[in-house]
């Protein structure tokens, strides 16, 4: 394992929570490691299972997107790439404040991030290749999103609403004062 990485999981049970400004970090790449974030949120080590959930928030704390797509955990001195399936946090809880237009949604991540959805934090939607449903996102840090669980997805998609112009009405949700809209395409069923 490399070095750096070693030392993040010695401190692995700290109790700091202010998050290392990985965005301005620009270490040499140094590789993959076999690290790799399943659909469900699991994240495995060498297949297997990362049991400590103290181990996996650090990892989570130092892990970033980047342009070209691919995520990687980053320390000052390197940055080494992982796999992840989808998204890599999940949107676990929903607190819904307010109705319509003065409505506000707060989420949680799995691993603890707390998301007011907004214009700093934006819902976005993609279609379920294998079902045709909707797969909805938010904006966590950096270039990371959260998938919202199936619980919530439902959740979510009671609170879904209709707007209109007249000859136009979109379908979506109000938070924070913001309408994220549901493309059209998204919501037709697929011939």
């Amino acid at each position: 394992m490399p070095q750096g990485l070693r030392a993040l999981m010695s401190r692995a049970d700290s109790k700091d929570k202010t998050p290392p400004p990985v965005e301005k970090w620009n270490p040499p790449f140094c590789g993959d490691l076999d690290i790799r974030i399943a659909r469900d949120g699991t994240w495995f080590y060498l297949g297997s299972p990362i049991g400590r959930e103290a181990l996996v928030k650090l990892f989570a704390s130092v892990l970033r997107r980047d342009e070209d797509g691919r995520h990687y955990l980053v320390t000052p001195v390197e940055k080494i790439g992982i796999t992840v399936e989808d998204a890599p946090l999940l949107a676990v809880e929903l607190a819904v404040e307010g109705k319509g237009e003065d409505q506000a949604l707060t989420l949680r991540t799995n691993l603890g991030d707390l998301v007011r959805v907004g214009p700093d934090h934006p819902l976005r939607f993609e279609k379920e290749p294998d079902s045709g449903g909707l797969k909805p996102y938010v904006h966590v840090r950096g270039r990371l999103e959260a998938l919202f669980t199936r619980a919530l997805m439902f959740q979510l998609a009671d609170l879904m609403e209709e707007r209109g112009d007249g000859d136009r009405t979109e379908t979506g949700i109000w938070s924070a004062g913001r309408f994220f809209a549901v493309a059209p395409e998204l919501l037709t069923a697929e011939d």
